[in-house]
């Protein structure tokens, strides 16, 4: 058991795409529930509500785990309930899936400030800032990790 079904008691097994879903239910039917699950998180995290969003977006995670929206709403909701580590693994598996993701980039390197490791800080958000020259808050923070960092 994975996670959110784990806590329900669900088995997940793996569906014809290799993706977990629901034993019993049809792919579609997990689909849906992930779905719901994702819209309600982001629902939840626009109105601030950062820990019931990870709730129900973690949920939608462990049903579709390589949906980048999902990771990236995720790691949003965990970053806004100061859960700097978990943040920074789900920007990270953004990152691996969509290497030029700007916004997953700039979102791990500051999960990983806020965690104290500036040095680790400064390639994603280097890379963030060269992927958008023109935004100033990129910049900075590339320079303040930059400075943190001693180099």
């Amino acid at each position: 058991m994975v996670g959110a079904a784990a806590a329900a008691g669900t088995q997940l097994r793996a569906g014809p795409h290799g993706y977990p879903h629901e034993a019993g239910y049809p792919r579609y039917v997990t689909d849906h529930h992930a779905y719901e699950r994702f819209r309600h998180g982001v629902e939840l995290l626009e109105r601030g509500d950062h820990h019931a969003a990870v709730v129900s977006l973690s949920r939608a995670r462990d049903l579709e785990p390589e949906k980048a929206s999902v990771r990236e709403a995720l790691g949003r909701a965990l970053f806004g309930a100061r859960r700097y580590r978990e943040a920074a693994d789900e920007f990270a598996a953004v990152v691996e899936r969509a290497p030029t993701n700007d916004y997953a980039l700039f979102c791990l390197g500051r999960s990983l400030q806020l965690l104290g490791r500036h040095d680790e800080a400064r390639r994603p958000l280097a890379l963030a800032s060269n992927l958008r020259p023109e935004r100033a808050d990129y910049r900075a923070y590339r320079d303040r990790a930059r400075r943190r960092a001693g180099a």
